[in-house]
């Protein structure tokens, strides 16, 4: 997996660092209509503005998988958008024009989206173009199976092209557009079949089996229950078979004929570091993830785009920036490096060749995350930016390391800033001239700009070290005490609804009266698991002590969450200091009991060991004290929100319970739910009584809603029981 977010208990560990892209003012070229649609907003005022709630930020349509077609005149997309009614999403195909005169056309369903089995994230889902441009072809699952597809670009209708009684993992269509040659693994039958087995058998716990999740079919991100397998290193999963190697096959598109494929037949597989020459300098990048690389070769001559690993520091486990490099050929030992400044100490989320050029264009993600993108002419050796956002410029909004579209004069991608949901751009990579194509969220984005629009925030710690942000201010500050705070720390990337994960509505909780913030982590991976806990708690104390300074918060009223690595801050910052009156989280940290459910693993043992320093409890007393929240139950004052997903909540039962039999937690589980929850009923469900959890505690409201009355009740009950003990209040981090 390329992408992957900052090192987490779940996540593939990873990490490359960057520096400031210069500033640049923004190119966007509004469209009337969307320009007409604002102006009308700030002239009518906020008072005519339609609230920002949970629902409407869920609700948001998404954009991604954006792909030119062969003659550069259109562009092929997928739109995204939850359906609370039916407790799912609903994809949809589309394709437009990129003259900008007319309006998406919608060509196919694209079927509930495919997701990553550990995550539940909607994995990327390209589609590629007929030579000819009459069709375009992606993989969905329909029907109760994941096939490939081909729609008509002109929406005269869609069809499967592929019939078989295995799911498809991957597919090509041939240069000359006759024949798609796609890959299977085990039948669903004998999926079925396997399942049904162990189930009757009973289930032999080994190094593959999740303890943690439920044994038999317990997942739901196929589309169906699903038996679930650790497949490899850390927290890989897949269905169960999903190790049957892959079977390909070939379908004749004129006669819809089906073949095995022959060994010499199979496709090219894209290049790894293993195909490069050994005598590289630097190695394409690897980390105790697993193998992350990008190696893009330029399809008309060979030549080979590569990211090589800088100077690693002492102390990170892997390097802070990456080197932009081009190889004649695989055999290449000598790289020509891109040396201008404008690449050079930069994190570089993609690269890809600009079609009938010399080009590689690379997009850059700065501290703040913002995105650039860039291109290296390798002949000449000069850089120059093609576009700079305030926030991301990619092909997805999900994913900030997918490439936008690239035809030889036109990029097409999915731009998004802190409170500006997605929407299509085209940019003219010779003229820089930008212009929207489909702008979907118009209306929710006037909404907020005339309510709680969001501002980046820079502020150092007393180390001296540099922090960004999104501030979203209370609506209604400054016109009599300072409001509350709450604040979420991991990453902040794209349109925010709710921070990494989305669980915790910022632009809802400004509008509240709450002041909400994203703070993103700083871009390097320590080795020392304390002190990369600890630049959590130095940000959020840094920060309320200078928003305090300025009069824009109350220092009294903190509140914090935060998902994966920033649920592991969120409770390390309770137990190292007084700032936060109120947690929520949603995520796993380490106690003994996630190493008893995780320890028959040696990929596990040993990423543990390396980038956490901890072995079994018995090895290393003295590092699980320090690192584990079980240990510090006497530390942490705050009342603590849990909304867990169901196959990981066993793994946090030993610090939650303890809160909750002294009434300082209040536990929700979340069933068939991953890493990070997926189905929206469960989001707006979180949404909501995140919303209500920090309104009750920083602001002491309650609403009357008649089916709420028992989640105010135990509040209640957890705040009376709070007085009879110490409570966060002396602020002595500030």
């Amino acid at each position: 997996m390329k992408r992957s977010h900052w090192p987490t208990l779940w996540g593939a560990v990873g990490a490359r660092a960057w520096k400031h892209s210069p500033a640049s003012k923004r190119r966007t070229h509004w469209v009337s209509t969307l320009a007409l649609g604002v102006l009308g907003m700030a002239v009518l005022g906020p008072s005519h503005a339609k609230a920002i709630s949970p629902r409407r930020l869920l609700e948001v349509t998404d954009l991604g998988n954006p792909v030119s077609s062969p003659n550069g005149r259109y562009v092929a997309f997928r739109a995204e958008r939850a359906s609370i009614e039916r407790n799912t999403y609903d994809t949809t195909w589309y394709v437009q024009a990129l003259d900008g005169k007319s309006l998406p056309l919608r060509i196919a369903d694209g079927g509930p989206p495919l997701r990553e089995y550990v995550t539940g994230d909607v994995l990327p889902s390209p589609a590629i173009w007929s030579p000819d441009g009459k069709w375009i072809y992606y993989r969905a699952r329909l029907d109760g199976r994941v096939s490939v597809w081909r729609a008509a670009a002109d929406g005269s209708g869609s069809c499967a092209v592929i019939s078989d009684s295995a799911d498809v993992r991957d597919f090509r269509l041939s240069g000359d557009g006759r024949t798609l040659k796609y890959s299977v693994g085990a039948t669903r039958e004998e999926v079925n079949n396997a399942e049904a087995a162990e189930y009757n058998r009973g289930i032999r716990i080994d190094d593959t089996v999740n303890i943690a999740a439920g044994l038999f079919r317990s997942s739901k991100l196929a589309g169906r229950p699903a038996t679930q397998r650790f497949l490899g290193d850390w927290f890989s999963m897949g269905p169960l078979l999903a190790k049957v190697p892959s079977r390909w096959k070939a379908v004749d598109l004129a006669t819809m004929t089906t073949r095995a494929l022959s060994a010499s037949e199979l496709p090219p597989r894209p290049l790894t570091p293993a195909d490069l020459s050994p005598d590289l300098p630097a190695a394409p990048i690897k980390n105790a993830g697993g193998l992350r690389y990008e190696i893009v070769q330029n399809p008309s001559d060979g030549r080979i785009a590569v990211l090589l690993p800088g100077h690693k520091d002492k102390g990170l486990a892997v390097s802070r920036h990456v080197e932009l490099a081009m190889l004649q050929d695989r055999h290449t030992s000598r790289p020509i490096r891109c040396l201008p400044e404008l690449c050079r100490h930069r994190y570089i989320a993609d690269i890809q060749w600009r079609p009938g050029s010399d080009e590689i264009l690379f997009t850059t993600t700065d501290t703040a995350k913002a995105q650039s993108v860039y291109a290296w002419n390798v002949v000449t050796g000069t850089v120059r930016l093609i576009a700079h956002s305030d926030g991301l410029l990619s092909g997805s909004q999900r994913y900030w390391d997918i490439p936008c579209a690239l035809s030889s004069d036109t990029l097409v991608c999915v731009a998004a800033e802190a409170d500006h949901p997605p929407r299509l751009e085209a940019i003219d990579v010779n003229s820089d001239h930008r212009r929207i194509l489909f702008a979907p969220n118009k209306e929710l984005e006037a909404d907020i700009a005339a309510t709680v629009p969001a501002r980046p925030i820079r502020w150092k710690d007393a180390q001296g070290r540099e922090f960004t942000g999104q501030f979203f201010r209370a609506r209604g500050a400054g016109s009599g005490n300072p409001p509350p705070l709450f604040v979420t720390f991991y990453s902040c990337y794209g349109f925010l609804r709710g921070g990494l994960g989305n669980e915790w509505p910022l632009a809802t909780l400004a509008e509240d009266g709450i002041s909400a913030l994203c703070i993103n982590a700083i871009p390097e991976y320590r080795l020392d698991t304390a002190a990369r806990y600890d630049q959590g708690r130095a940000a959020v104390e840094s920060v309320v002590k200078l928003l305090s300074a300025q009069g824009r918060i109350d220092p009294t009223r903190v509140g914090m969450g935060g998902l994966s690595y920033g649920s592991e801050v969120t409770l390390w910052t309770l137990a190292h200091s007084h700032v936060v009156t109120a947690a929520s989280v949603s995520g796993i940290s380490v106690t003994p009991t996630y190493y008893l459910f995780n320890s028959l693993r040696d990929a596990f043992r040993s990423n543990l060991r390396k980038l956490w320093q901890l072995g079994s409890p018995d090895e290393t007393p003295k590092r699980w004290r320090e690192i584990s929240p079980a240990y510090q139950l006497d530390r942490i004052k705050a009342p603590v929100l849990f909304q867990l997903p169901e196959q990981e909540y066993r793994m946090t039962l030993d610090y939650a319970l303890p809160l909750m039999r002294r009434h300082q937690a209040d536990i929700y589980v979340f069933p068939d739910e991953t890493h990070v929850k997926f189905q929206p009923r469960h989001k707006l469900a979180a949404y909501e009584r995140n919303v209500d959890w920090f309104r009750f505690w920083l602001e002491g409201y309650e609403d009357q809603g008649p089916d709420k009355a028992g989640q105010y009740r135990i509040w209640r009950e957890m705040k009376k029981a709070e007085k009879h003990c110490f409570r966060a209040g002396s602020h002595d981090g500030l």
